[in-house]
């Protein structure tokens, strides 16, 4: 366990989550089309993961995951919002460590009845809810009220400007002027919060809504895309070999009626405005991320101050003809995320990493790099000797799950485990060698000759399952009776976290004394 250092010496944390974001859609990442600058030229001074995972292709479980240090099977969130949990989390373990702690922004977690993380930030500026978990009320929403711009807010539920429907699927240039949008409030909110730090270490976070739908950029980056962009190779693809649900997806979306649809235009077309508007919402991220960047730079803190750009999960927006994320557990696309870390005096500039890490690493890696002392009930690994740029790998496998799918990125392989039950009692599942297969468009799940493959990634699935779950106690108890026998009046104790589990020391993989007969 680390041992805490002076607050006055450690460093800020700044993080900041765009929503549904494809690991791809930066120029940084090799894609061919993506502008963003800002993003291009932090990478450039920054360490860039290319086997980032996330734990839930669903905003709140992996948002809960992100901040708890814990995988989903052990929180046990796989939907959207929920009851508050009984969990430490990053903001709580930096504010009792001495830092000043904010959140602002597309927030999206637990909030029953009060939300997850309320109080355990200095200033909490979700932008759709109150603290209480009231939708529809914040700060920001009543901004927008008194300065009588609230009917063109682009990045929520508005059913009066962009369409019948409560989140629009199709793409449009929104009417909300640039510096009145969610993502420059909660960066003005951020720069605020570290202008007024007083020399205090901040830990932040800003999860920026784009580009998950409503695809509603301002007029300035849709004009960076012409109308006639050319759509992504796969954007016709048609579901051979992939499981039903995402077959019956695909035919939905093959369906959808454009909510900004013209006359005489076909499905094509709508794809393109789709990716069009995509492509432009990942610009306006990488322009508020910038201003960010020029801010610390301004104010004499990026010496100082751990950055972070990633993302929640990924997302198709015309990848195989889905038009949103789900079903996300069956592809690279929406379980693979952007990472990008700047540690001042630790990344080597514009080193990239293809060793696995996921989303649930960020908290324990924080830690350690702040001098905090270590979660007592985190699953996720410390991979400061990547960010230092040692060449060992961390972990031989990277898992995405839901409740009834789990998926697996082992080697050059990707694989996908459904439940029979999910599909009445048949078998189906995905297997793709991304080596040979980047754009998973060859399903070997049934392939005899890969079988052998198959039951590798179920035993390494399995395996997974069994390591990392967590236990209340495993025959063992911190302060043992002495004596051969129990002896009247002694008892065991035992430690618990907030969660009510066993603290990760107690936990099977870690233990290594004589009860280890037991586990």
């Amino acid at each position: 366990m680390s041992q805490p250092s002076s607050p006055n010496n450690r460093p800020n944390v700044l993080m900041v989550l765009a929503d549904q974001l494809n690991a791809q859609w930066m120029g940084c990442a090799g894609h061919p089309q993506a502008l963003t600058p800002r993003l291009d030229a932090f990478a450039a001074s920054a360490m860039r993961f290319e086997a980032a995972y996330c734990q839930n292709p669903i905003c709140t479980p992996s948002r809960v995951s992100i901040l708890s240090g814990q995988y989903c099977q052990n929180h046990g969130y796989y939907g959207l919002s929920g009851p508050a949990p009984r969990l430490d989390n990053l903001f709580r373990h930096f504010r009792a460590n001495g830092y000043r702690t904010a959140a602002y922004g597309k927030l999206h977690l637990p909030e029953s009845p009060r939300n997850w993380i309320a109080d355990d930030v200095d200033d909490f500026g979700d932008a759709y809810e109150t603290a209480d978990g009231v939708f529809g009320e914040s700060a920001f929403l009543k901004n927008l009220e008194r300065k009588g711009l609230r009917e063109w807010e682009d990045s929520w539920h508005n059913e009066k400007q962009y369409g019948p429907g409560t989140i629009a699927i199709d793409a449009t240039p929104s009417k909300l002027p640039l510096e009145e949008t969610m993502e420059m409030w909660a960066a003005r909110q951020a720069m605020d919060f570290m202008a007024a730090a007083d020399g205090q270490p901040f830990c932040i976070q800003l999860a920026l809504q784009k580009p998950h739908h409503p695809l509603l950029p301002n007029q300035r980056f849709w004009d960076l895309y012409p109308e006639d962009l050319d759509l992504p190779e796969t954007w016709d693809d048609a579901p051979t070999g992939r499981p039903p649900h995402f077959r019956q997806r695909w035919d939905e979306w093959q369906q959808y009626p454009p909510e900004f649809g013209h006359p005489g235009e076909n499905h094509e077309d709508f794809v393109q405005r789709c990716w069009r508007g995509t492509l432009a919402c990942v610009s306006q991220i990488d322009h508020v991320f910038g201003l960010l960047l020029d801010f610390l730079h301004a104010q004499g803190l990026e010496k100082n101050t751990i950055v972070i750009f990633g993302s929640d999960h990924g997302a198709y927006h015309g990848l195989y003809g889905i038009l949103e994320k789900a079903p996300g557990i069956c592809s690279e696309a929406v379980c693979r995320v952007p990472l990008l870390w700047r540690a001042p005096g630790i990344t080597p500039a514009g080193s990239r990493c293809d060793h696995l890490v996921e989303n649930v690493d960020l908290t324990p890696t924080l830690n350690a790099l702040c001098g905090l002392p270590a979660f007592e009930a985190a699953d996720g690994l410390d991979v400061t000797p990547l960010l230092r740029g040692e060449n060992a790998p961390l972990r031989k496998i990277s898992v995405t799950e839901n409740v009834w799918s789990k998926a697996l990125r082992w080697k050059q392989w990707r694989f996908v485990h459904y439940q029979p039950e999910h599909f009445q009692g048949e078998d189906h599942g995905e297997l793709y060698n991304l080596a040979d297969d980047p754009h998973e468009r060859h399903n070997l799940y049934m392939d005899p000759g890969h079988a052998p493959v198959v039951q590798n990634c179920r035993r390494l699935l399995l395996e997974w399952l069994i390591r990392t779950r967590r236990s209340v106690t495993t025959q063992s108890s911190i302060h043992q009776p002495r004596g051969a026998s129990y002896v009247k009046g002694s008892h065991f104790t035992y430690a618990t976290t907030d969660d009510g589990t066993a603290p990760t020391s107690q936990q099977a993989p870690h233990r290594n004394d004589i009860n280890r007969y037991y586990l």
